[in-house]
């Protein structure tokens, strides 16, 4: 098997694989961009050069790309080139192996596995050097009480946390509840920690706002997520869960809304509900691509990039981006989401930066280059900079 490399894309972004004649030597999970992954590629390989995989190699990406679309995929015939690594972190890595997708232990649960008890540090160490991620699943190693740890891919805990939620593994307190019912897709202290180092007005409004207390909401499905999406749009909270409260009470409670229960629904039916005229026919729209299959699941959602989950869902009729980028927040938790054009996080901006009308946007995605990858939490704090203006306000 001669030396090589080649890029190729999953679910996550374009990971990179460098082979050798045992093996592959270096898998790359993505970065921000496939010329990220090739940069880094050549720094750490800069003896290979890119090439068409040889068949074991090939069949490894296949069983990769399987595996980040959330396949339960084996990859434990991925041949792995581990010469001149430590021998202890080729035993952690071969024992990490051995964890199947879905599954996860801590490090002193594989120190112990290793017939080393103690070595946790040890084999945190060896984790955090792992030159194959995702054949040997680091991921799926967790600090004790089942903490979410460390991470050393780009993107760090989130992508972590992400690759755990495409499988469905199970957490202990990787993911805080607060006082939402669904999980955050991301550590909120290490986000909070690097929204501090990189701005310091922005720190400023942290220190200000206390604790990062954002919800995200479950749903019975995506269909039935962007079914009180489109309800709510331009009413009031009240009005419109009265509203969407009627809907639901058209369909028996024991399934709730589906696409087919909602089309076999008369106009006459919704529009006793209190929907307008506009919201029937979106309402309808959403429910013939559900029901063609061509909007994706709350499953699906959770796998695909925050782009592709906005361009999917902006083809429904009364879906805009901004619509997108809630439930990219509030029902999946994303942690890089910012609306540029909402109007609350603006106005936060602008109290919170001192920032001009007429540059205002421009400079709102200029400063929110700083904030990557938790543009998230970041936008929960402009949105209270407007509570915390009017509280100071009111103040005699």
């Amino acid at each position: 098997m001669p030396h090589g490399f080649a890029l190729f894309e999953t679910a996550l972004g374009h990971c990179a694989i460098a082979w050798g004649p045992r093996g592959a030597r270096r898998i790359l999970l993505p970065g921000e961009t496939e010329g990220e992954t090739r940069a880094r590629l050549a720094l750490l390989c800069p003896d290979v050069v890119e090439a068409s995989p040889p068949a074991e190699i090939a069949r490894g990406i296949a069983a990769i790309v399987a595996l980040l679309r959330g396949e339960q995929t084996s990859l434990a015939d991925v041949p792995l080139d581990m010469g001149g690594l430590p021998e202890f972190h080729q035993r952690v890595y071969e024992f990490a192996r051995q964890i199947p997708a879905g599954s996860t232990c801590t490090y002193g649960e594989l120190a112990t596995r290793l017939g080393s008890p103690g070595a946790a540090r040890a084999v945190g160490q060896a984790m955090g050097r792992n030159p194959f991620p995702p054949v040997v699943p680091c991921h799926r190693v967790l600090a004790a009480g089942g903490k979410i740890g460390g991470f050393t891919a780009p993107g760090g805990t989130s992508t972590k946390l992400r690759m755990l939620a495409i499988e469905r593994a199970p957490t202990q307190t990787a993911l805080p509840l607060f006082a939402g019912d669904m999980p955050l897709a991301f550590d909120p202290d290490a986000a909070l920690a690097h929204l501090r180092g990189v701005d310091a007005k922005l720190a400023a409004l942290i220190q200000a706002v206390g604790p990062f207390r954002m919800k995200v909401n479950a749903a019975q499905s995506l269909f039935v997520a962007l079914m009180e999406a489109i309800v709510h749009q331009q009413l009031t909270g009240k009005a419109a869960g009265t509203i969407f409260g009627r809907v639901c009470a058209l369909f028996p409670m024991q399934s709730g809304p589906t696409p087919k229960k909602l089309l076999a629904c008369s106009e006459a039916e919704l529009r006793s509900a209190g929907l307008s005229a506009a919201k029937v026919r979106a309402l309808r729209d959403l429910a013939e691509r559900a029901d063609a299959h061509t909007l994706p699941t709350l499953a699906e959602a959770q796998r695909l990039a925050d782009d592709d989950v906005i361009e999917r869902l902006t083809q429904v009729r009364g879906i805009g981006r901004w619509t997108a980028e809630m439930l990219l927040m509030f029902r999946l938790g994303r942690p890089d989401i910012l609306p540029l054009d909402d109007y609350g996080i603006q106005k936060g901006f602008a109290l919170t930066f001192k920032a001009s009308p007429a540059t205002l946007r421009a400079a709102l995605a200029r400063r929110g280059q700083r904030w990557k990858p938790y543009r998230t939490v970041a936008s929960w704090y402009l949105w209270r900079a407007l509570e915390l203006d009017a509280a100071t306000r009111s103040i005699p």
